[in-house]
């Protein structure tokens, strides 16, 4: 079976992007809305007055949604997607973004319940269900016109590369791989292709605190690819796997790191 191209679609698609109002999760939003889709997005705070992302859907010829949401809080799940599904027409990708990271780096043996309940919560917790009850709503509500519907995590190279500092991030990532296997075997059949793009080193708030540190790294060789990621590097790789230009994969992992996590002698 062929699948059908965004352009010819006769409804555009709607997506869903966890984290939406800033840094990698904004520019997600934007870039799939100049890719053909209808976007919704969330995030911790009220909405803006003059929000940038939402006026940067509409400028690339989409419509836009804000919602406040917390990814940890299960009980929002529902609402959240009968809300964006009813404002769509219906829900099409899925594009979790939304992650934390604990504000203090430290040795994993004084690790506290406090960091690793509020990371796995959004993380992987969070994450995991809010792709359940999505993908419980796309397998009832089949779309039937040959767009084969996408669910992308935003991972990290820390799935795979282990920074004891940081050990309930990594754990968070490395779980989010396996969501990302499971559901791309559960949904095959369902028209639903799913996928992880891990980052690396991406210019972001997230990363503003070690900016000098990276800086040098980076001028010393981290990243074979000597620059910082952008947001947009990110973005771009998902609005192609929104697109279908890799139609005939899922469960893929896409590195978007300058081949940080390339092993090398």
């Amino acid at each position: 079976m062929t699948e059908t191209p965004i352009s010819s679609l006769t409804q555009r698609p709607v997506a869903l992007v966890t984290g939406g109002m800033r840094g990698i999760g904004a520019a997600i939003a934007v870039e799939l809305a100049a890719a053909g889709c209808d976007v919704a997005y969330t995030d911790l705070q009220p909405a803006e007055a003059d929000d940038p992302v939402l006026r940067g859907i509409e400028a690339a010829g989409g419509r836009a949604l804000y919602v406040e949401s917390d990814l940890a809080d299960l009980e929002g799940h529902n609402p959240l997607v009968e809300r964006v599904a009813d404002w769509g027409g219906g829900l099409d990708v899925l594009v979790n973004n939304a992650g934390v990271v604990w504000p203090q780096r430290g040795d994993m043996l004084a690790t506290t319940p406090e960091a690793f309940d509020r990371v796995i919560g959004v993380n992987l917790r969070g994450t995991f269900f809010l792709s359940q009850r999505v993908a419980a709503w796309m397998a009832s509500h089949p779309r039937g016109d040959g767009f084969r519907r996408t669910i992308v995590s935003i991972g990290s190279v820390s799935a795979e590369m282990a920074t004891p500092e940081r050990s309930e991030y990594c754990i968070s990532k490395a779980g989010l791989a396996m969501i990302t296997k499971l559901l791309a075997l559960r949904l095959a059949d369902e028209g639903v292709s799913v996928f992880e793009i891990r980052p690396g080193i991406i210019r972001t708030d997230m990363t503003a605190s070690v900016r000098d540190k990276y800086d040098r790294a980076i001028a010393d060789g981290l990243s074979p690819i000597r620059r910082w990621g952008e947001p947009a590097d990110v973005a771009r790789a998902t609005a192609a796997l929104v697109r279908g230009d890799f139609a005939f994969a899922t469960g893929s992992v896409a590195h978007v790191d300058g081949g940080l996590s390339v092993q090398r002698l």
